[in-house]
């Protein structure tokens, strides 16, 4: 493994520890101007999650309302109620994002693929990385903070659905995220600097509460304004299933 690599997964908890749970549980709200620009604000709100893992599988219990559930795996995508009735259904959901840009409007389906692939992305690092067919390098280091930050850039595999195939995440010298940057294909391309922060231990494992994403410039610099997203985990928890 990667010498950083090991350095932050162990940081984090490590990946004996990491492989004993089957799922995580969370509770969380996630707001930010990306949602107020799609016109899909405010189905976020203090909903539960499970994400898988073992496979790329996401459920969403509060997605629109109370009584409303979101099944996601990238391949297929169903939306509805937790008696079982279908509002919405979509194979292959990323196709439906061809043509976007920016500010193309969102329908949920189309912000219930992005956050799910989002949030499983996030909170399985950095042991997503460790994972076969994941190819990372240590790159040169990125001074920000007052600290200096080891950078690891990892290539997915074509069968994660996240926001790029290439990114780049940085760890203090404690080995913990800091930040995790990337572009997003489904944003027609848009930036994104993903910092981390408010680490709790929780089950042995080393994990940051919150989130908040920015744009970044050319030469990689946080652009301060707007807030893109938001991420607050009011809880969270491993799950053997």
């Amino acid at each position: 493994m990667n010498s950083l690599l090991q350095f932050a997964i162990d940081a984090h908890g490590g990946l004996t520890r990491w492989k004993a749970f089957d799922a995580i549980r969370a509770r969380l709200t996630v707001r930010g101007a990306v949602f107020d620009a799609k016109a899909v604000p405010g189905f976020q709100e203090n909903v539960a999650y499970e994400l898988g893992l073992r496979d790329e599988k996401v459920t969403t219990t509060g997605f629109g309302g109370p009584d409303l559930q979101l099944r996601f795996t990238p391949d297929h995508l169903v939306w509805g109620s937790l008696d079982g009735r279908v509002i919405e259904s979509r194979d292959h959901p990323r196709e439906s994002f061809r043509g976007h840009d920016q500010t193309t409007p969102w329908d949920p389906p189309h912000l219930g693929y992005f956050t799910s692939y989002a949030l499983w992305t996030y909170l399985h690092l950095p042991f997503l990385y460790a994972e076969p067919g994941f190819v990372v390098e240590e790159i040169e280091p990125w001074r920000e903070g007052g600290e200096t930050w080891r950078r690891l850039q990892a290539t997915f595999p074509e069968s994660v659905a996240s926001h790029c195939r290439q990114q780049i995440t940085h760890f203090g010298p404690d080995g913990l995220m800091r930040r995790h940057d990337y572009t997003v294909d489904v944003l027609g391309g848009a930036s994104g600097a993903n910092y981390s922060s408010d680490y709790r231990e929780i089950q042995g494992m080393k994990m940051p509460m919150a989130r908040r994403v920015y744009a970044y410039d050319s030469k990689g610099a946080r652009v301060a304004e707007p807030l893109l997203v938001s991420i607050d985990i009011g809880e969270l928890s491993f799950v053997k299933t």
